[in-house]
């Protein structure tokens, strides 16, 4: 497994022209007042939610700027509900109980690239005019066909056939990563490489907060000194 995954972030690195190209879509759309919002199922559903969880605290952005839509709601993170992922049309309502805009970016999220929540809310998003993008590790996904941006890191066969949960899913997780953070150090949410924004809301927080502060002063002095 662990020669397997070393295999992954090459893949990564293939489609990270297409992963910049999507970062300008959203940082473009932050400036605006839009959104980024995942759409998924199964993992693919549980990384898009992870990954917005995360951005409120760690970049100090309202919890509602970075979205994450799970086939079968809320409840499907915790326990599989994979029959909700063939619902097209909940695909369509998620989107629509939150509101969707033209100035939002809508990511769709499946490894197979054909999932019915995905394939509808992508193209509800379209006809609404928010810009879309296309994450799945297929090669000839649907999705790639109708998103305004396709990124599409092909990762070969699992260590365990019929499984897309690990090379797919890691490979999926380090997109995520880049999308959100790139877009948030392109929207002044970093000072050099340092998390200048992050909410210190426990004890470990406040002593990283302390010591990134501590940290930008340094480097400024040096700066100022050279």
């Amino acid at each position: 497994m662990n020669r397997e995954d070393r295999s992954v972030a090459d893949a990564v690195g293939k489609v990270i022209a297409e992963i910049a190209c999507a970062v300008d879509r959203i940082v473009d759309a932050f400036a605006k007042g839009g959104r980024l919002i995942y759409l998924g199922a199964g993992t693919s559903g549980r990384l898009g939610v992870l990954d917005a969880a995360e951005c409120p605290a760690t970049f100090s952005v309202p919890a509602d700027m970075v979205l994450g839509l799970i086939a079968g709601g809320a409840d499907a993170f915790y326990k599989a509900t994979e029959s909700a992922e063939d619902d097209a049309e909940a695909g369509v309502e998620a989107l629509k109980d939150i509101g969707l805009i033209r100035r939002d970016v809508v990511v769709g999220i499946t490894v197979s690239g054909r999932t019915p929540y995905v394939v509808g809310g992508l193209t509800y998003a379209k006809a609404l005019g928010a810009t879309t993008v296309a994450l799945s590790c297929n090669q000839d996904a649907v999705i790639a066909r109708m998103a305004d941006i396709s990124i599409l890191p092909v990762v070969g066969p699992e260590v365990v056939a019929g499984s897309t949960r690990v090379k797919s899913g890691t490979a999926q997780k380090l997109v995520l990563n880049m999308l959100t953070t790139a877009s948030m150090i392109r929207s002044g949410k970093c000072y050099q490489n340092l998390m200048v924004d992050l909410k210190p809301t426990n004890m470990k927080l406040v002593g990283r907060a302390a010591r990134i502060v501590r940290a930008a002063r340094q480097s400024r002095l040096k700066r100022c000194s050279d």
